[in-house]
């Protein structure tokens, strides 16, 4: 594995986890590494998910984007202890 492949799955992580953060409403005031973190482990379960059903191409990115999200809504509740929708998503942790 060459420096440019693990630049390319850290930009590709770094996307899913964009998007799984997107998905949720409200502010996320998670650093840069959490977010290619999340996406990272939502690439891998997803795309691990995505393959086991027998999807491929755009069947992997969207499960990992899915699975990215759950893991930010997962944040969300455990750790920044807010809810994921109404006044308590909007409001800063």
């Amino acid at each position: 594995m060459s420096l440019g492949d693990i630049v390319v799955i850290l930009i590709s992580a770094f996307i899913v986890g964009a998007l799984g953060r997107l998905a949720v409403p409200g502010p996320d005031p998670m650093p840069i590494w959490l977010t290619t973190l999340l996406g990272l482990v939502g690439s891998i379960v997803g795309g691990s998910i995505a393959v086991a059903l027998g999807w491929g191409g755009g069947g992997v990115f969207v499960v990992s984007v899915f699975i990215a999200t759950l893991l930010v809504i997962a944040y969300r509740r455990i750790v920044q202890k807010r809810g994921i929708s109404g006044p308590d998503a909007r409001r800063m942790p």
